[in-house]
C-alpha cells in the first residue's frame, strides 16, 4: 500500500511548478515574498512544497520549516504560535552569539507582548495590574478578576478593565512591531541565515480566526529581507475566511476575500488538474514501486530520462521496456496494462485528483492482500475492473453481487451484455442507456466467464449497505456542495449547484448518496431535501440512473404531489420519458391521490 502523505518524489511532473517556487524565492531583487501554492484537496499542494523545500535545504545558509497551524489551533494564539515556531528553529538550528542570543531573547518578550496584546483583557491584568499572578490556567475575564481581587484590595471590575485597555494602546503596539523587524532583521544577519522559508501547510483546514491572524503574522515579516513564506492552501477556502471576517459593504463590488488574499500573497501557484495521461503516469509509477520493491529506483529512472525526451507526446508503452529488464520484463508490463485501464476512468471520474487515485489503489491492494491471507490469488485486473463499478455505479455493482451470489458467481446478465445483446437482459435493464456503463462492460477483461464469487467476497462491507450517512472523505469544496443542499435554504442550493461543474464525478456521486441516505431515513420526505436530489440529480448524466434506482425505491405513499413536475421535468433533462411513465404508473396505483397531477404532466 501507499502512504497517503505528501512525497520528495516527482511523480506528478511538478518539475516545472518546484523551479518556478525556488526562482521567486532565491531572487534576491523579489525578496522578501509570499508565494500560494494553491490547489484542490488532495491536488498535490504539500508534496509540490515538500519537493521545494528538500532541493533548498541542501544550501547551508537556508533555514527551511515547516508550520502547521491546524495543530495549533485551540491551544495557542495563530500569530504567536507562527513566530515562536520560527524563533525556536533558529535557536535550535544555529549556534548563537551573545549578541544574537540578546537579540533573540527581545524578540521572545515581544512574542509575550503581543500575545498579551491580542487577548486583551483575558491576559493584561496579570501581567499590567497585580504585578504577576502567576500562570491562570482560567482565563476569563471573571476569574482573572477574582484573583485580583484576592490579592489587590479595594479594586473595582471597572478599573481593572480600564487598566488593561490602556496597557496597549495603539502607540505602544506600533513601537513593538517596529522594534521586532527590526530586531529580526538583525537576528538573520547575526545568524547569516541567507533565506528564511517557511511553508505553511493545512491553513484551508483551519477556522476562519485562524486563518487570518496566521495572514496576519505573515505580514509581520514581509519587511525582512530574505524571507519567504509558502502558504499551501486550496485558495477558495482562505477567501472564504476572509469574507466571513469582514462582510462585503453593500453596492460595493470589491471581492473582499480576493483583494485581502492578493496583498497577502504575491506569486499565486496553482496546480493543474492531472490529464489522462499524467494519471496514468502517476498510477503506473505507484503500481511499479509496489512490485518492483528494490528495482524501483532504476526503472524509474529510466521512464523518466525517456520521458523527457518529449514529455509532451511520451506515453508509456511495451516496446519503451522491451529487452531493457528481461528479469521484470513481464511484472512491469502487467503494471502498464494496469495502469492503462485505469487512468481513462480514473482521470475523469476523479477530475486527476492524486490522493483520490491513491486511495483506490489502497483499496485495491488491501483486497488483494486480504485474499491472500485466505489462500486466494485475485486478478488485479478483474478486482480494479469491478472496484471502477463499485466507485462509480455502486447501484449496479450491488445488483450484479446479488446476481452472482444466486447463480454460483457467474452472473448471466452480464454474459449476455458482453454479448452485446442488451435487449435481453432484465434486472439491469435500467443501465441500458448508461454511456458510463456500456463502456465499462468494454474494458478488458471479460468478466463473464469469471467466477466472481471471490471478489464479491472482499467487497463485502460495500454490498451490505446500500446507503449510509457514512460518505467517503469529501474534499472541502464537495463538503460545502453537500451541506448547501441540505441546508433547506434556496439561496444555498442554488450557490451549491452553480458549483456542480468543479465536483468530480466520484464526489458527485458521493454527495447524491448522502442525500438519498437523507431521504431514506426520513419519517416523511421534505419539499426542501426532494428538491435538492432532484436538482442534484441532473446535473450531469452519471448521476441520471443513481437517481432513477432511488426513485423506483421510494413508495408511491411517500410521494407528494408537488414533486410530480419537478420529476417529470427531470425525465426530459435526462432523456427517461418511458422510466419515469413506468414510475408513475406504479406509484398511481399505490397512492390514487397522484393520479390527477400526474395525468397533468403526461398531457
Amino acid at each position: 500500500m501507499w502512504r497517503d502523505s505528501e512525497t520528495n518524489i516527482d511523480l506528478l511532473d511538478f518539475d516545472y511548478l518546484i523551479g518556478i517556487t525556488k526562482e521567486i524565492i532565491i531572487n534576491d531583487d523579489l525578496s522578501p515574498s509570499s508565494i500560494g501554492v494553491y490547489g484542490d484537496w488532495g491536488s498535490g499542494k504539500s508534496s509540490l512544497i515538500e519537493m521545494t523545500l528538500k532541493e533548498l535545504s541542501v544550501n547551508k545558509d537556508y533555514l527551511c520549516i515547516k508550520f502547521n497551524g491546524w495543530l495549533f489551533e485551540g491551544y495557542e494564539d495563530a500569530k504567536t504560535a507562527l513566530i515562536g515556531t520560527i524563533l525556536d528553529e533558529i535557536n535550535k538550528e544555529k549556534k548563537l552569539t551573545a549578541k544574537a542570543k540578546e537579540v533573540i531573547e527581545r524578540l521572545y518578550k515581544n512574542i509575550d507582548f503581543f500575545k498579551l496584546a491580542s487577548k486583551g483583557v483575558k491576559y493584561g491584568l496579570d501581567f499590567f495590574i497585580t504585578g504577576g499572578l502567576g500562570t491562570i490556567a482560567d482565563i476569563t475575564l471573571q476569574s482573572v478578576v477574582a484573583k485580583a481581587k484576592d490579592k489587590v484590595s479595594n479594586v473595582s471590575e471597572e478599573d481593572i478593565k480600564g487598566a488593561i485597555s490602556s496597557a496597549f494602546s495603539s502607540d505602544q503596539i506600533r513601537t513593538n512591531l517596529k522594534s521586532f523587524q527590526k530586531d529580526f532583521a538583525e537576528l538573520l544577519a547575526k545568524t547569516k541565515i541567507k533565506r528564511l522559508v517557511v511553508f505553511i501547510d493545512e491553513l484551508d483546514r483551519c477556522n476562519p480566526d485562524t486563518i487570518l491572524e496566521t495572514l496576519e503574522a505573515i505580514r509581520l515579516f514581509l519587511f525582512a529581507e530574505g524571507t519567504s513564506f509558502i502558504i499551501g492552501a486550496d485558495e477558495r477556502q482562505v477567501m472564504y475566511a476572509v469574507r466571513k471576517k469582514f462582510p462585503e459593504i453593500k453596492g460595493n463590488k470589491i471581492d473582499i476575500g480576493k483583494e485581502y488574499l492578493e496583498k497577502i500573497i504575491q506569486y499565486p501557484v496553482k496546480i493543474p488538474q492531472l490529464g489522462v495521461h499524467e494519471v496514468q503516469f502517476y498510477i503506473m509509477c505507484l503500481l511499479l514501486k509496489h512490485e518492483l520493491k528494490d528495482k524501483y529506483g532504476e526503472v524509474l529512472k529510466f521512464i523518466q530520462d525517456e520521458r523527457k525526451k518529449d514529455f509532451l507526446n511520451f506515453k508509456m508503452s511495451f516496446g519503451l521496456i522491451e529487452g531493457k529488464f528481461p528479469d521484470i520484463e513481464v511484472k512491469i508490463k502487467d503494471v502498464i496494462a494496469l495502469a492503462n485501464q485505469l487512468s481513462a476512468v480514473l482521470s475523469k471520474g476523479l477530475n486527476g485528483n492524486p490522493r483520490h487515485c491513491k486511495r483506490f489503489l489502497n483499496s485495491l491492494s488491501m483486497r488483494i492482500t486480504m485474499a491472500k491471507i485466505k489462500g486466494i490469488d485475485l486478478d488485479k485486473k478483474v478486482l480494479s475492473k469491478l472496484m471502477l463499478l463499485e466507485y462509480f455505479k455502486d447501484n449496479v455493482f450491488k445488483e450484479l453481487g446479488e446476481m452472482q451470489s444466486l447463480e454460483n458467481g457467474l452472473p448471466e446478465e452480464l454474459k449476455i451484455i458482453e454479448d452485446d445483446k442488451w435487449d435481453k437482459i432484465e434486472k439491469l435493464k435500467l443501465w441500458k442507456d448508461d454511456d458510463w456503463f456500456r463502456n465499462w462492460t468494454k474494458i478488458e477483461p471479460k468478466l463473464s466467464a469469471t467466477n466472481l464469487q471471490p471478489y464479491f467476497y472482499f467487497t463485502r462491507e460495500s454490498l451490505q449497505l446500500r446507503n449510509t450517512t457514512e460518505t467517503q472523505q469529501l474534499s472541502i469544496e464537495a463538503d460545502s456542495v453537500l451541506t448547501g443542499l441540505l441546508s433547506g435554504s434556496d439561496s444555498a442550493r442554488e450557490e451549491a449547484l452553480k458549483k456542480a461543474k468543479q465536483i468530480s464525478d466520484f464526489e458527485a456521486l458521493q454527495i447524491l448518496k448522502a442525500i438519498i441516505t437523507e431521504i431514506e431515513t426520513a419519517s416523511e420526505i421534505s419539499a426542501d431535501l426532494f428538491k435538492s436530489f432532484i436538482s442534484w440529480g441532473s446535473t450531469r448524466a452519471e448521476l441520471y440512473t443513481e437517481t432513477i434506482v432511488c426513485l423506483n425505491a421510494v413508495p408511491g405513499n411517500n410521494i407528494k404531489v408537488s414533486f410530480i413536475p419537478r420529476i417529470n421535468q427531470f425525465g426530459s433533462v435526462a432523456n427517461k420519458t418511458t422510466e419515469i411513465s413506468e414510475l408513475f404508473e406504479k406509484w398511481q396505483k399505490d397512492n390514487p391521490k397522484l393520479k390527477a397531477a400526474i395525468i397533468n404532466e403526461l398531457k
